[in-house]
């Protein structure tokens, strides 16, 4: 698809901005019919809507309104439902949007969180893969965009942070024998073939709730992080990938994350809050801080010529900005997440385990109190105690000053789930590596959280856990 579309609606104080004129719907001409919708909050009062064309649009316009009779609103309330249509979408019903709760709004609510989410259909995970993957679908499991859609419909928003759509395993795949062989130079169209399969199939979730990303080591390039083939003794790298498939470049255009609302850089790292929630996005893949290279930065291990996005210390001096500007009397509750993990049950090994973000990261988050902190990367899920400096802290889960960390890189791609290393870290208090599944957030109050891994096969709760903060909440 040759062109993405953006359009931002937001109330400013008592003014109202729209970017993007008010017009009626028109029916689909040419290559301008809407396609990918998705949907993420832009600041307190605003909603991003992105989709793609094939031709390009001048003036992308969304028409919206709190009837799906009339669009013809010039701006949004906080947690209020929209209808909306995209210029020229042929839909005869209007598609539904919610608006973030306002900060400090202490109604409950749940959050869907899914990393390392790859293409789920015909092409991709499924029944069946290629030699040497493992872990296909059962024949009557949901994969997880089913159990998201059929799981998730009482959840405010979907977060993955990082690895997403997974269309830089084409060459793997044609390797192992399940997709086709073709050209180097055709493995572009096979490359964005998967890519816009995968987009086309989470559409039904992403027109309706907000789908809230961050960059993982899959966006970076096209290779697989350089793919072996051991037949004809060839290993392939970032020389494979066509111009606009390196650096990140597909991830920085085809998302709008509210990195502008929030002082943040692009889709990289940014923050919200939606209720009494303070969320916020970091970018494990570069730009660490503190002259920290991270894995796939030009030198890093993995010989990806991705970044820097920002100055010298750039991220890491907006961290302690932007945790230090939190009003825990209205947002009691502090959630980061970051693709790359560093407290979990797998193997010491530099594309594992980013040591470098918790030696650049975690004093901040001790410093401020941080709640919870999620990552992906390793593809299981491994539930963790707080930790400060791998230290267990005392209480556990009852009133902890230290962070929780949950890995949970389950979500599923074709090359399946990776294994735990057992015995398992002395930190860690639940982990499985032999189902597909998500994280279900539910904020109860300012003071209780509980975090859930839903088997995406069949819906069922595998682990709960509940977190107890001791803090007075506002009735």
């Amino acid at each position: 698809m040759d062109s993405i579309a953006s359009s931002i609606l937001a109330a400013v104080a008592a003014s109202t901005l729209f970017m993007g004129s008010i017009a009626a719907p028109t029916t689909q001409q040419n290559g301008n019919y809407p396609r990918q919708l998705r949907l993420a909050y832009a600041g307190p009062d605003g909603m991003t809507v992105s989709w793609n064309t094939y031709s390009q649009l001048p003036h992308p316009t969304v028409c919206f309104g709190r009837s799906p009779k009339h669009l013809n609103r010039s701006g949004l309330e906080a947690d209020t439902l929209y209808y909306y249509l995209p210029q020229y979408s042929n839909a005869t019903t209007p598609y539904t949007f919610k608006t973030s709760r306002q900060a400090g709004d202490q109604t409950p609510y749940t959050v869907a969180v899914a990393i390392d989410m790859g293409l789920m259909g015909a092409m991709g995970l499924t029944t069946r893969v290629g030699k040497g993957a493992h872990n296909p679908l059962g024949n009557n499991d949901n994969n997880t965009i089913q159990s998201l859609l059929a799981q998730g419909v009482s959840t405010d928003f979907l977060w993955h942070p990082g690895d997403i759509a997974y269309a830089d395993y084409w060459l793997k795949e044609e390797i192992q024998g399940f997709l086709p062989n073709t050209t180097i130079a055709d493995g572009a169209k096979v490359y964005e073939s998967l890519l816009n399969q995968y987009y086309d199939e989470l559409s039904v979730i992403t027109a309706h709730k907000p789908y809230m990303v961050g960059p993982g080591n899959h966006e970076s390039n096209c290779d697989n992080g350089g793919t072996t083939d051991s037949v004809h003794n060839i290993t392939y790298n970032v020389g494979i990938c066509m111009p606009g498939q390196t650096n990140f470049t597909g991830f920085r255009n085809h998302f709008r994350m509210p990195s502008i609302q929030s002082g943040g850089v692009e889709n990289f790292w940014y923050s919200f809050d939606n209720g009494m929630v303070h969320y916020i996005q970091l970018d494990t893949e570069t730009d660490l801080g503190h002259g920290i290279v991270s894995p796939d930065e030009p030198t890093g291990a993995e010989g990806e010529d991705s970044g820097p996005f920002g100055l010298y210390d750039q991220q890491l001096n907006w961290l302690e900005k932007d945790l230090a500007s939190v009003d825990r009397a209205k947002t009691p509750w502090v959630v980061v997440a970051g693709h790359r993990p560093w407290y979990v049950s797998g193997k010491k090994q530099s594309g594992t385990i980013c040591e470098n973000c918790r030696k650049v990261w975690e004093p901040l988050f001790l410093k401020y109190n941080v709640d919870l902190v999620l990552s992906g990367h390793a593809h299981y899920y491994d539930r963790n105690a707080p930790i400060a400096n791998f230290n267990v802290g005392p209480n556990e889960l009852n009133n902890p000053t230290a962070p929780w960390y949950i890995t949970n890189g389950a979500a599923g791609h074709y090359d399946g789930l990776d294994s735990l290393v057992r015995p398992l870290q002395s930190y860690s208090r639940y982990a499985q590596d032999t189902a597909y599944g998500w994280s279900k957030l539910t904020f109860h109050n300012c003071s209780h959280l509980t975090h859930e891994f839903v088997a995406s096969r069949n819906g069922t709760v595998l682990d709960t856990a509940t977190l107890f903060k001791d803090r007075k909440c506002k009735h």
